[in-house]
């Protein structure tokens, strides 16, 4: 059995921990991969942030003593996958010092971007190339998607595209259903609803046209003239049956650097349930959205005219959604990313025991 260390930055409330390692686990182990996950940032954490309280400085003091004493482990086990990074506010160099095996590197999103844009660039110049460092130093990276993957081929050859994929036996389509009024929808988190003013314009103009919902779970939804909106918290056990009330799902972002690294993990949870999608050309939504399963949108005009269509068009709906669906369980599910991580993590384990 090779055992492996994860080494998370957030805890399992973090979509990216849940998608990234969790769901892997039981799989790994039935192909001899032991993968023991251990998280920086608890629970607690998220939640503060995502509601703007104070952050629980005390528990995070003690949360990088225990990282500390995870790190002090690290010799019993084979290789580490360090997944976003070991600390905050730590140099590249220092991280490859603690970790001391062999280790795998997984990113979901821009993460090198992190030092160098918003509020954390005053330390662009100390670590501003501290993931540069860190994928250097990786026996293997894993990205998901082409735009990562491409950037961690500047600093290691040995580069895995792994996207961020659902359990297609628990994300299933309900069939049957039929809303009286169309409803749109959107899942995420506190972050990410900050590109829902995007689609104001556009839902305010559908909303004048005919009834309208606007389905927003785990995060704060704008106000819209003529829009019925229905605020959700997320849950877990819950967010499989809310997509499946959606009529289309969707996915607005702006064409920067930042979201040109996101994963288009919405869009996947969408038609894993068999729900048309519509999104914003960037990134990894134009690799995952064909035209048998979805729309693209640049402009306001553009996206009230897919929202339009799918809306008038109930076989087209269930043809988008259809293809939408198979094209997850080909492309985007765990049955298909399983065996290329336990590949990668066997060939860095092999790598490092050399």
């Amino acid at each position: 059995m090779i055992k492996v260390l994860g080494l998370a930055l957030y805890g399992p409330l973090a979509a990216s921990t849940r998608y990234r390692l969790t769901q892997y686990v039981p799989g790994l182990v039935a192909m001899g991969i032991d993968l023991q996950i251990r998280s920086l940032l608890g629970d607690e954490y998220l939640r503060r942030r995502f509601e703007g309280g104070a952050l629980p400085l005390a528990t995070m003091a003690l949360d990088g003593f225990e990282r500390l004493k995870q790190l002090r482990q690290v010799d019993g086990f084979d290789l580490a996958m360090v997944h976003c990074e070991l600390f905050p506010f730590m140099p590249g160099w220092l991280e490859r010092a603690l970790i001391r095996r062999p280790y795998l590197y997984d990113m979901d999103d821009a993460f090198y971007l992190r030092y160098r844009l918003g509020r954390k660039r005053i330390a662009r110049s100390v670590l501003g190339d501290k993931f540069d460092s860190v994928m250097a130093g990786a026996a293997a990276v894993t990205a998901g998607n082409s735009v990562l993957a491409n950037y961690a081929l500047r600093h290691n050859p040995a580069v895995t595209q792994l996207p961020t994929v659902v359990d297609t036996t628990r994300y299933v389509p309900e069939t049957g259903r039929q809303n009286p009024v169309f409803t749109v929808g959107w899942i995420g988190s506190p972050s990410t609803a900050s590109y829902l003013p995007e689609l104001v314009e556009t839902l305010a103009a559908l909303g004048a046209e005919a009834p309208l919902n606007f389905v927003v779970i785990g995060g704060k939804a704008p106000a819209i003239p003529n829009v019925n909106v229905i605020e959700v918290e997320w849950q877990e056990h819950t967010e499989v049956d809310l997509i499946n009330t959606f009529d289309v799902g969707v996915m607005p972002l702006p064409d920067d650097d930042w979201a040109r690294g996101k994963c288009a993990f919405k869009l996947i949870q969408y038609m894993a349930c068999a729900v048309p999608v519509v999104a914003s050309p960037v990134g990894a939504n134009a690799d995952v959205v064909t035209l048998e399963c979805g729309l693209m949108a640049r402009s306001a005009a553009e996206w009230l005219q897919a929202l339009r269509t799918i809306r008038d068009d109930v076989d087209l709906r269930q043809r988008m959604g259809e293809a939408g669906r198979q094209r997850v369980v080909d492309h985007f599910s765990l049955h298909t990313a399983l065996p290329k991580l336990a590949e990668v993590i066997l060939l860095a384990a092999n790598k490092g025991a050399r």
